[in-house]
């Protein structure tokens, strides 16, 4: 049956491989799914590192208008 999924190939020392398969029989889910799991999140924590870089090179100065909650949502 295909599938619309990328297979990668990834080595795994002996003891991620054991906690990886400990988690899964955790979750009751299978070894590829958690697998698949914890990369989206690696890739998310990976993406809010680079937007935290970003917000904290902006320079703010006295001349930056600020506005209120209600301002900024209206």
């Amino acid at each position: 049956m295909p599938t619309a999924k990328t297979r990668i190939n990834v080595s795994l020392s002996d003891e991620l491989n054991s906690a990886l398969k400990k988690l899964a029989l955790r979750d009751q889910v299978p070894t590829a799914t958690k697998a698949e799991r914890l990369l989206e999140i690696a890739l998310e924590i990976e993406e809010d590192e680079v937007w935290d870089r970003i917000a904290r090179n902006r320079q703010d100065s006295k001349s930056t208008p600020y506005l209120t909650h209600n301002q900024a949502w209206k």
